[in-house]
């Protein structure tokens, strides 16, 4: 029999245990350091309230996931209706194509702009703010996604490359642009048009029955790997053997637990780059809040670049007659915000009451928590740093999978399908 050890039990170790336990010729144990398994999936409850361990919806159309998620739980199924809050006002979302709420005066500005983008081909493009400009103009860019990215990925657009875009962004023509300036009534564009959510128990539950027959050793943080004796040394003074290794640890860790790595990795490993951030979680007495599912901030006086409502996505995720409201703020890791946590909480709750948002009387919970990794930076080292670290971990026998296994833009369905490809 062959003793398979997965490092970490988030939703790329969950597949792959989930598809290695298949072979009965297996015996898979998976190693988690946290006190429960779902890694970034994973939530926590305070007085009744449940917060998601950073923000996700389903939106896969990926149906080998799909039936998975089902079977592990039923889904409620909502309609996109993002939102875009930009200096007191609200607008759809994509803002790009729905600026009707805008003054005569900003949306003349941004039209111009438009009409004056650069025309060039996608290979002639060289970072990301180059792209952002060349799509929409350069007033919008400036004020919109530009200062999105300062705080959704920590920093200057131009720092970025742009092969991670993909579909993230939409690209309007300028007849959708005008028809935005005129009306509201416009269609949904979207990248998704149907996101679902679990009944019951947060979004960890999709992954139910996927773990139900795992090996799951909680409190296990792993301390050293030994790739020659095929030992791992835990900080809880425990060690296992094993025959096949896979790790969803975070590549710029592995530095810390290997000896003996090569001078050329090491310096790889140092150009990784990637986004810490702050969760903040908000319980309140009455459902008197914003009734989107989520929403984008493009203000540069406002600290988070995020919110969402847990209560709009499942009323299972707060009492009855209550709502609830998570905040995402986003920093590059190593670099210093100079504010404690506690004052952190209190700026974005004052923030809040600013936008007119929450009242001050209505909150009964409020909760900050720090997350050390949330993105990928994809700067212009990326491709290569990862590529040549990932080749020295299988070269020495460590199969790496999931968001920072593969240091990649993986949503959920693609972090389990990391997992559940593996050989």
């Amino acid at each position: 029999m062959k003793k398979i050890v997965i490092l970490g039990a988030g939703i790329s170790g969950i597949g792959a245990g989930y598809h290695l336990n298949e072979d009965k010729n297996n015996k898979v144990i998976l190693f988690e350091k946290n006190n429960s398994w779902g890694g970034l999936c994973d939530n926590f409850t305070i007085n009744g309230f449940r917060f998601d361990r950073f923000v996700h919806f389903s939106f896969t159309n990926n149906q080998e996931v799909r039936e998975l998620f089902e079977k592990g739980s039923k889904s409620i199924k909502h309609i996109p209706n993002p939102s875009n809050y930009y200096k007191g006002t609200w607008l759809k979302h994509p803002a790009q194509n729905n600026l009707y709420p805008l003054s005569n005066e900003e949306k003349e500005k941004i039209l111009c702009s438009f009409k004056r983008r650069e025309d060039k081909e996608i290979n002639e493009i060289r970072n990301y703010e180059e792209w952002l400009r060349i799509q929409y103009g350069n007033y919008f860019a400036e004020n919109f996604p530009m200062e999105y990215t300062k705080k959704y990925w920590g920093v200057e657009a131009k720092e970025l490359e742009t092969k991670w875009v993909g579909s993230r962004m939409y690209k309007p023509t300028l007849e959708e642009v005008e028809q935005g300036m005129r009306t509201q009534d416009t269609p949904l564009t979207y990248y998704a048009k149907e996101m679902r959510y679990p009944v019951t128990g947060g979004y960890k539950s999709y992954l139910n029955y996927l773990v139900k027959d795992l090996n799951i050793r909680l409190n296990h943080e792993v301390k050293e790997i030994d790739t020659k004796n095929k030992v791992i040394y835990f900080t809880n003074n425990t060690q296992e053997t094993y025959d096949e290794l896979i790790s969803s640890i975070p590549l710029s860790e592995m530095n810390k637990l290997l000896k003996n790595i090569p001078k050329n990795i090491l310096e790889e490993i140092k150009k990784l780059r990637w986004t810490s951030g702050y969760i903040i979680s908000l319980g309140l007495k009455n459902k008197n809040i914003p009734p989107y599912l989520w929403f984008y901030i493009y203000d540069k006086d406002i600290p988070f670049a995020r919110i969402y409502s847990p209560s709009h996505k499942s009323s299972d995720n707060c009492p009855m007659g209550c709502s609830s409201l998570q905040l995402e703020l986003y920093f590059e890791n190593g670099k210093k915000i100079n504010l404690s946590e506690k004052e952190v909480l209190e700026k974005s709750i004052q923030k809040l009451i600013e936008m007119k948002v929450i009242k001050e009387e209505d909150i009964i919970v409020r909760d900050i928590r720090f997350e050390k990794y949330a993105n990928i930076i994809f700067d212009f080292n990326i491709y290569e740093a990862r590529e040549a670290i990932k080749k020295y971990l299988k070269d020495i026998g460590i199969k790496t999978i999931g968001r920072f296994g593969e240091w990649d833009y993986f949503w959920s369905d693609q972090s389990l399908m990391s997992g559940i490809r593996i050989k």
